[in-house]
């Protein structure tokens, strides 16, 4: 068995207490245990929760980023975690070996930061966003990417001693990309595990005026958080132009460009760029970061 110590932590907005209690029924068919389980009330109160299921209710909504950091931060204080698994609070694990398999996967690659789960709906479709790559291909196919998925996946706690938690400034959008990014500069592995499943229902992205502006800001965000400083303008330049090019809404550019303008004249936090060694890097897996 392996030695390696499991905790799961999800996010919960209280809207949807039949699908959390599915989830954590089927995170407790696992074959291996987590050490501990946190559920973060994210701005709203919990429901009841199992025997051994530990709650936080948070009393405002800290977004993705903060509510994540406030379940590593439970974690952490419970301690004994090496690893630690995001569940997406309408998700569900099909698979009895999936924590097992994880822990394992971590144990045998200690470089390796993060596993990304495919998500998958009730007929086992995978939708083309929820695959990390630019050539999505067949959904089945795992190997090395650049970045993850929010709703299933792993972390290792070593590598967010190193690199720093989630970015909380981001609420949402694109937080992933900007802990793949410091991962990545730092050395570890990003790994898409298609064999790790997380069914969830077939959603398609709201598209409604904050998130038009929050993808925008945090791109905006992301590029000066993170990139030489010759390929920022190269970067928001491409994305400006598919973001007009996809648009299908008079609304939704309005909102994408006023989020970007707030991106360019708001302070980011730290800027820290990557090394140049990281862009080839991530060149040489597919998605080389001007895309």
């Amino acid at each position: 068995m392996p030695h390696l110590r499991v905790g799961v932590a999800v996010l919960t907005m209280g809207n949807r207490p039949a699908e959390l209690h599915a989830l954590l029924d089927s995170v407790a068919k696992q074959d291996l245990q987590p050490v501990h389980v946190v559920v973060v009330g994210n701005g709203s109160p919990l429901p009841s929760l199992p025997h051994g299921a530990h709650g936080v209710e948070l009393s405002e909504n800290l977004g993705v980023s903060g509510g994540r950091n406030v379940a590593l931060d439970e974690l952490r204080k419970l301690g004994d975690v090496d690893v630690v698994v995001d569940l997406d609070d309408d998700g569900l694990l099909i698979s009895p070996d999936v924590l097992r398999r994880v822990a394992e996967l971590h144990e045998r690659e200690p470089e390796l930061g993060v596993i990304s789960f495919r998500i998958a709906d009730e007929l086992g479709r995978t939708q083309r966003r929820h695959v990390p790559r630019l050539r999505v291909g067949d959904p089945r196919r795992g190997g090395p990417v650049t970045t993850f998925l929010g709703g299933g996946h792993s972390l290792s706690m070593a590598m967010l001693d190193r690199i720093g938690d989630w970015p909380e400034d981001f609420f949402y959008a694109h937080e992933e990309t900007d802990l793949a990014w410091r991962a990545l500069d730092d050395g570890w592995r990003i790994r898409y595990e298609p064999d790790l499943v997380l069914q969830h229902p077939y959603t398609s992205p709201t598209r409604h005026a904050v998130y038009h502006r929050m993808v925008a800001r945090n791109r905006v965000w992301l590029a000066k958080r993170h990139l030489p400083a010759v390929l920022v303008p190269l970067y928001l330049g491409v994305w400006a132009v598919l973001t007009a090019v996809r648009s299908r809404s008079a609304a939704g550019l309005r909102a994408w460009a006023a989020g970007f303008a707030e991106g360019v004249r708001t302070p980011c936090g730290r800027r820290r760029p990557i090394r140049w060694r990281t862009v080839w890097r991530m060149t040489r897996l597919g998605r080389p970061p001007v895309i």
